[in-house]
């Protein structure tokens, strides 16, 4: 009993982050159609630029704000620099730029930083907490609460302000959100920006865990990207609950089969959903927006 436990906290831990990963790609894509694969690469920021400004003197809190702030101007680059002016292209030429622009992000960051493993002290310390016979770190508990909060945050945004609805129309039908006086390009920014901070916000929480380094955003990209089509792509809820299923799917499989199968999982996920359920387990029927 006390292994299983251990096993379901660790999957609900890398869950988690998966899952903030996932709420990242469903804002830019409820807002424009489009699968940001540079989703990874925000996470990575957010936990090297913590590290190097910790390092530099500044106090951890004070280094995580820069880190979510700058990584968020970030994103809003991305979309000025990138995605506005190819807005009329293919929805397949706009992710091939955001593969690109992740790319380039890995090698920037390769070159301002280095490509060494990093890590920042733990919020509330190292010190595991003892549960039914299995620990769990405080950290885990950070990070749990990270996703569950901006799940929350983003569920009411989307259902209860005049913004997040202005989000959503713009995604259905971008014309029409135009001719009611919704600023698409504003939104646009603001999704970017929201997306590319949550990204850094998962970096900040998970990087005393797992470490950081320039070239773990790929995978996570890849495994966010499985959990948002597990739950249903643009769906919150969706985003939250097939995060915590993909990570209990690799801990369980790490813990039972073999880690070397653990990264597979992700995979299989996207082959099974794409060919049973297109739509996801929270996805519209139809994936035609009207």
């Amino acid at each position: 009993m006390s292994e299983l436990m251990q096993f379901l906290f660790s999957g609900v831990t890398v869950g988690a982050v998966y899952a903030l990963v996932a709420l990242g790609f469903t804002i830019i894509y409820n807002a424009s159609d489009v699968v940001n694969f540079a989703q990874g690469e925000f996470v990575m920021l957010g936990g090297m630029i913590t590290v190097f400004a910790h390092a530099a003197g500044l106090p951890l809190p004070l280094a995580a704000v820069l880190a979510i702030v700058v990584t968020g101007a970030i994103g809003v680059a991305l979309n000025k620099l990138a995605i506005e002016p190819a807005r009329g292209a293919p929805v397949v030429s706009l992710i091939i730029i955001t593969i690109g622009a992740a790319i380039f992000i890995k090698g920037v960051t390769k070159l301002v930083f280095d490509k060494q493993l990093h890590r920042f002290p733990a919020f509330s310390g190292d010190t595991p907490i003892q549960i039914m016979g299995a620990t769990i770190l405080p950290q885990s508990l950070w990070v749990i609460a990270g996703a569950v909060a901006v799940f929350i945050g983003l569920w009411l945004f989307f259902t209860r302000t005049l913004t997040g609805r202005a989000v959503l129309a713009t995604s259905n039908n971008r014309l029409a959100a135009q001719l009611v006086g919704i600023n698409t390009k504003w939104v646009m920014t603001l999704a970017f920006s929201l997306s590319a901070a949550i990204g850094a916000l998962a970096g900040v929480l998970v990087t005393p865990i797992t470490l950081t380094s320039y070239d773990v955003g790929i995978a996570l990209a890849l495994k966010g990207f499985a959990a948002a089509m597990l739950g249903g792509m643009g769906n919150p809820k969706g985003a939250l609950v097939g995060g915590i299923l993909l990570g209990l799917l690799e801990a369980l499989t790490a813990g039972y089969i073999s880690s070397q199968y653990k990264d597979a999982a992700a995979f299989i996920v996207i082959l099974a959903v794409l060919f049973v359920m297109p739509q996801g387990l929270f996805g519209s029927k139809s994936m035609d927006r009207v």
